[in-house]
Order: structure tokens, then sequence, then C-alpha cells
């Protein structure tokens, strides 16, 4: 197997030949007329599109995947590319103040972020410094998921990590108790009295898996061959990870909102646990490609596309 295509965003004639299959131009809205989702072909760095695209019902949830300022796969486009550091602080700015703006008073903020050794971890440092400033939100966790390829040289050790920080302002809705992993409890030798009994460690606890921590290492990254893989979409999140953080920050009926919809896994997940999802992206391409993935989900049950095209009309199979 193979996907049908390269990386859309590195591929300006591809991304060409999609475009007039798109069902949005810039400032448009698709509204999902079964579940209330919206999809806006929208600036995440203008917080009037956050206004518009919000309503009035505001979202306690916030999932941001933005570019890291990093090339990815090796191609350093306009949508994935490198820039200055200024100008890079000055996007995340804009986009964090747009975000934050549309969320309730009490609110969860999931940031998935890089960090490039080359240029000193940038971007963390500085994106913690910026959320330092903003002091009605607290660092609850700092996240690691497991890069199963990873990235590296024979004279170093291999990056195989991806970082995601968890923010909170007020109060909001936290329920790790239901979020277990799939890695059988198995940690002998660990024994404590429980009610004048003496019980081991896997003896106690409800499951006989392993409660989720902050290394999230039974998350599968996507690749070709699994169902929800999207072509071309270099910088698609795993479908459970974000069902993870759905699960924990909300209650069916929730609004979620993804400023960066990229592949549309944050639709898929919200679809998935009955939860309202506002996503937005500056590219009709990827809009299209998370109202279309959404329309695959509920007329075959399949999450993603695995090696088929999301754009069959190409002729790219």
């Amino acid at each position: 197997m193979r996907e049908p295509f390269g990386r859309i965003d590195g591929d300006a004639e591809l991304h060409a030949r999609m475009l007039p299959f798109c069902r949005l131009r810039p400032g448009e809205i698709w509204e999902d007329v079964v579940a209330g989702h919206r999809v806006g072909v929208l600036d995440a760095c203008a917080a009037p599109d956050g206004a518009r695209i919000v309503g009035k019902r505001a979202p306690t949830l916030c999932i941001a995947d933005p570019p890291y300022n990093v090339a990815v796969g090796a191609t350093n486009s306009a949508a994935l590319g490198v820039v200055a550091a200024e100008a890079y602080e000055s996007f995340t700015g804009q986009w964090l103040e747009a975000s934050i703006s549309t969320l309730a008073a009490a609110a969860s903020l999931y940031v998935w972020i890089g960090a490039d050794p080359k240029r000193g971890l940038h971007p963390l440092p500085e994106f913690v410094l910026a959320m330092r400033a903003r002091g009605e939100w607290a660092l609850r966790n700092w996240i690691t998921l497991r890069n199963q390829r990873g990235y590296g040289t024979q004279s170093n050790w291999m990056w195989v990590r991806q970082e995601l920080l968890y923010y909170a302002r007020g109060k909001p809705h936290f329920d790790v108790a239901a979020e277990y992993t799939d890695i059988p409890k198995i940690l002998r030798g660990y024994y404590k009295d429980v009610g004048g009994k003496r019980t081991e460690n896997a003896a106690r606890g409800k499951s006989d898996t392993i409660r989720a921590g902050n290394v999230w290492v039974d998350i599968q990254q996507v690749f070709y061959r699994l169902h929800e893989n999207v072509p071309g979409c270099y910088a698609q999140k795993p479908l459970k990870a974000i069902e993870r953080i759905v699960r924990s920050a909300t209650v069916p009926g929730d609004t979620v909102i993804d400023p960066f919809a990229h592949s549309g896994t944050t639709l898929i997940a919200c679809e998935k646990l009955g939860r309202r999802a506002i996503t937005l992206d500056l590219d009709p391409v990827y809009a299209e490609i998370t109202i279309r993935r959404l329309e695959r989900y509920r007329a075959t049950g399949r999450e993603g596309w695995q090696c088929d095209s999301p754009f069959p009309e190409l002729g790219l199979e």
C-alpha cells in the first residue's frame, strides 16, 4: 500500500488541483445540520473570525495544534515552515488571544507544541512564557506523546517525543477516572494495608489496566497503514489522543474549538463522543477534508482514508 500523493502543503500543483472541489471559500462557514458542528475557512489569528464561528455557545475546551515553526517532512512551506522567531511569537500571541476570547470562564486549553533542538528548543520556551503572562491560566500538566518513528542521527539519541501542554482557567470539568490505557496492570511487589487487609498494587483500582498519566506510550502515531490516516496531512494527530482529551475535559453536549482544523481529527473525536466541534483553517483544502472526513465517517464508519484519496475526483487512487 502507498498513499495516493505526498504532503499537500508542499505540492503547489496538487493543492491547486484540489481547490476547485472545495465547497468553502475564505470567510465562509459550513454548519452541520445533524450535530451543529461548524467548519470555517477563517483566520485563527483574527478575533472577529473566532467570535463569528463560535456564536453564543462558548466552548469549554480548546485543542490547538499550530505550526511549530520547524520544517516538517524535510519541506519548508508557507503553511508548515520556518519564520523568524519574532514573527512566530507575534503569531502565537494573536491566535492565543483570538481563541481564548471565545472560551467559557472555566475552560481547558491543550496545545501541541514543538521544540527545535537546533534553535534552543524554540518555540516551546517562548510559548510557556507567553502563557505565564496570562495569569488567569494555570499550567496543569506537561504531557509527552511517544512518536514511534522518531528522528535523529547516529551521533545522538533519537527524538521520539511530541509535547502537549495542558492549561486551565477557573475550575473546568476534569475526569481522569475513566481514562485508562490499554496497558495491563503488571506491576508486582508493592503492597498496602487497605481496610485491614494487605493488598497488592495490581489488585487495587477500578481496572485491570494502567490509568493514563502524562506520558502516553499507549497511543500509536498516525501512519499510512491506519484507517484514520488522511493522506497529505503531515501534521495529523492520533484520534485516540484527541478522544482522551475530549472525554476528560468535557461532558456530552459541550462545545470544543480547534483553531487549526488540518485533517479534522478534533471534529471526528467530537462526533464520536457526542460533543459539538467548532474548527477553522485558513486553507479551503483542509476545511474540505475536514467536512469530507465527517461525511465519510457517518456513511461508512471509517475514521479516515488510510491509503485512499480524500479527493477521488483527481483520479489519484
